[in-house]
């Protein structure tokens, strides 16, 4: 089950990708599980604690346009699969997607249904491929001791569940909880 994270500030977007992506599954929530945000803060702020598969935003979108957003969350999440949906044909900020922010695909507004599965079946698989790839890396890192077996494993927990290895510790071994967080 991969889950995916749908960023748009107009809520109709979101319902409608929403269905596309559920659509035919036969199941109640399909191969993904889907969560929308309507903005980027949010979005944010979910991907601190919770793993994404793949995160498709929208290019325009008040406070925070998608490539300024995808860039914080590539630092939060940096495999995670990223796709921008836009109603305008902006080639700098086409640009800037795929320059600054490695994005997968660039797609339209409106986008037809099979490009937007395709889309996301290959972006998907082409992060299943790079991950695939790392661990290789870490492995053969690890068999000639330039990784350590704490740093694997750190990586790993680091992956399945973002901010878990940047605990704050006080002096006397304890964690100090920001109220913040609270």
């Amino acid at each position: 089950m991969y889950r995916i994270m749908l960023v748009d500030d107009e809520e109709n977007i979101l319902n409608a990708l929403r269905r596309v992506l559920l659509a035919g599954s036969g199941e109640t929530n399909g191969p993904f599980t889907v969560e929308t945000f309507t903005t980027p803060e949010a979005a944010l702020k979910r991907g601190e604690s919770t793993a994404f598969d793949l995160v498709i935003s929208d290019y325009r979108m008040p406070g925070m346009n998608g490539v300024e957003f995808l860039k914080a969350f590539k630092r939060m999440q940096p495999n995670v699969a990223r796709l921008i949906l836009s109603g305008y044909a902006d080639l700098d900020g086409l640009i800037g997607a795929i320059n600054e922010v490695q994005i997968y695909r660039f797609l339209g507004k409106p986008w037809h249904d099979y490009d937007l599965k395709s889309a996301i079946a290959q972006a998907l698989a082409y992060r299943g491929m790079l991950l695939e790839n790392q661990r290789l890396a870490d492995q053969v890192r690890l068999q000639q001791g330039r990784l350590s077996r704490q740093e694997l494993a750190l990586r790993r927990l680091e992956e399945e569940s973002p901010g878990i290895t940047k605990v704050n510790w006080g002096p006397d071994g304890s964690v100090i909880i920001d109220d913040e967080e609270l």
